[in-house]
């Protein structure tokens, strides 16, 4: 069975949910999920008190019903109201992922939060000041000795609660997940949908994750505001300019304001871009964009019906997930 070495990591509907599904990155052997781990690591995703101000949780920027994203503006805000200069990403089948964030800076999940804990324009806090906050609570303690046989929390086992919380958010049950599983069936509109989106876009938001451990140029001209060019900000490779990482579809239709930027608030305008608007002779273009995409009008509506199969709504709204009670 996937990922047997992990059976604490899902339960056995999940596990037959996501049986045809590649293996997953993330090496649940170096730090296997247990129950106690996922809910202390699902204390701290909630704990306001991480950030420097004790205002910004993980949470702030990655809400669960909306994909574990932020809805409200086109970039993330932290503590005292500091505006980030990317949209946040989803936290979404995160076991899978090879690299985080839009520029792929980060090449394992046990070190990602360490970011958005830093950044200035985040939560604005270091490591020391968490760690002594945690070490000082009885009831932390208590959580770090049973999952990790410590009562003083170490940065790594500190990072790796957090995992063992964000590798547990995995998204396999939406209606696209019980039409192939022969469970249900399509609208006539969802199956056209579907068949534009196998000719025009699964090359690079490859099923059944729906996106790729890759980045690319999707030709959009930059943000003049935040002169973001992606990849080349980590790699310092001229190939790389304006790269970002391809991000997953699922839940699509709950996760706007879409790409980096933010700077498109409806699904249609991000379909009607790539069906109208691109400039396929752009020089940085990945070659998979460059082919003409001749959508209708109707065309876009099925391809957006079949985009809103990919929601998921028992992820979306699984208490299991939620804020800690």
């Amino acid at each position: 069975m996937l990922a047997s070495f992990n059976e604490g990591w899902l339960d056995d509907s999940q596990h037959a949910q996501i049986a045809d599904w590649p293996e997953p990155i993330y090496n649940f052997e170096q730090n296997p999920v247990t129950e106690e781990g996922f809910q202390l690591g699902r204390k701290l995703f909630y704990d306001p008190q991480l950030s420097r101000d004790n205002t910004i949780s993980c949470a702030n920027c990655h809400l669960q019903f909306t994909g574990f994203t932020h809805v409200d503006h086109a970039v993330s805000h932290g503590i005292e109201g500091r505006k980030g200069t990317r949209n946040s990403p989803v936290l979404i089948n995160l076991a899978w992922n090879s690299s985080f964030h839009w520029d792929g800076g980060v090449n394992h999940l046990d070190v990602q939060a360490i970011n958005p804990i830093q950044h200035f324009a985040e939560m604005d806090n270091s490591l020391e000041n968490v760690l002594h906050y945690v070490n000082d609570l009885r009831e932390y303690k208590s959580a770090f000795f049973n999952v990790f046989g410590d009562s003083t929390a170490s940065s790594q086992s500190l990072m790796r609660a957090i995992s063992q919380f964000t590798t547990s958010l995995v998204s396999s049950n939406s209606k696209y997940d019980q039409f192939i599983r022969g469970e249900t069936t399509f609208s006539k509109q969802e199956k056209k949908g579907l068949k534009l989106f196998k000719k025009h876009c699964n090359s690079c938001h490859t099923a059944p994750l729906f996106n790729s451990n890759d980045y690319a140029s999707n030709g959009l001209p930059i943000d003049s505001v935040y002169n973001d060019l992606g990849r080349y900000g980590i790699t310092k490779v001229g190939s790389d300019s304006l790269k970002f990482r391809i991000p997953t579809l699922r839940n699509i239709e709950h996760t706007y304001p879409y790409m980096h930027d933010g700077r498109f608030k409806k699904l249609r305008e991000v379909v009607q871009y790539y069906a109208e608007e691109l400039d396929r002779s752009n020089s940085y273009l990945s070659e998979k964009l460059k082919a003409d995409m001749k959508l209708s009008g109707n065309d876009q509506k099925d391809l957006i019906a079949f985009l809103c199969t990919l929601t998921d709504r028992t992820f979306l709204y699984n208490p299991r997930f939620g804020f800690p009670h």
